[in-house]
């Protein structure tokens, strides 16, 4: 594989991860708590924990609430991770750009050795977006396996589940890792092959 087309797919896969970071930055499915009842014929109350909101039957139906209404609280794991998530889109957009201007099709720099060293800050940049993308994601996904544990002890009838948010955001750390590191191996092939 040559070194440009090593440098569009992984700038290729850093745009997918960086939708991906977006995606599980407003998903509002980090963290599912089912209560059950007693009677089976009662069903379930479904909690679903956001970065942003929290929704469950607050009415006659499901609804979604902002964290800074009155008493609705946000956990620690998720205020951090909402930072977290939204420092790495910043850092994702940042990568991106040097990408794109280190790209050997775009003539921004006309200088192939600067263009080069632009291409490895990109691929570090993206490793270091996908750092503070699997923060949140591990915390949550141990914070969350955690209180399951404690959960089943006081509520036997309800369970803690990983929202669709944590495996996505897996999928998008991988995919930053893979990403950077395409784009930091078109920095150490210059000549243009393997």
């Amino acid at each position: 594989m040559t070194a440009g087309v090593r440098h569009l797919l992984g700038l290729a896969l850093a745009i997918v991860s960086f939708v991906g970071t977006i995606v599980i930055c407003a998903l509002p499915q980090w963290r599912i708590e089912k209560i059950f009842w007693e009677s089976s014929n009662v069903a379930p109350q479904v909690f679903i924990e956001g970065l942003w909101k929290v929704c469950g039957p607050y009415s006659a139906h499901t609804e979604c609430k902002e964290y800074e209404e009155p008493f609705v609280s946000i956990s620690q794991d998720l205020e951090v991770a909402r930072a977290l998530i939204v420092i790495a889109i910043i850092v994702g957009v940042i990568g991106i750009l040097l990408g794109a201007a280190g790209s050997k099709f775009i003539n921004f720099v006309p200088d192939e050795r600067k263009r080069s060293k632009i291409a490895m800050a990109s691929g570090v940049v993206c490793i270091i977006a996908g750092i503070f993308v699997l923060i949140p994601i591990s915390w949550t996904t141990i914070t969350t396996t955690t209180i399951q544990n404690n959960f089943n002890n006081f509520l036997p009838h309800g369970t803690l589940e990983l929202g669709a948010s944590l495996y996505i955001g897996w999928i998008t750390t991988a995919l930053l890792f893979l990403g950077g590191g395409l784009l930091c191996s078109s920095f150490i092939c210059q000549d243009g092959t393997d």
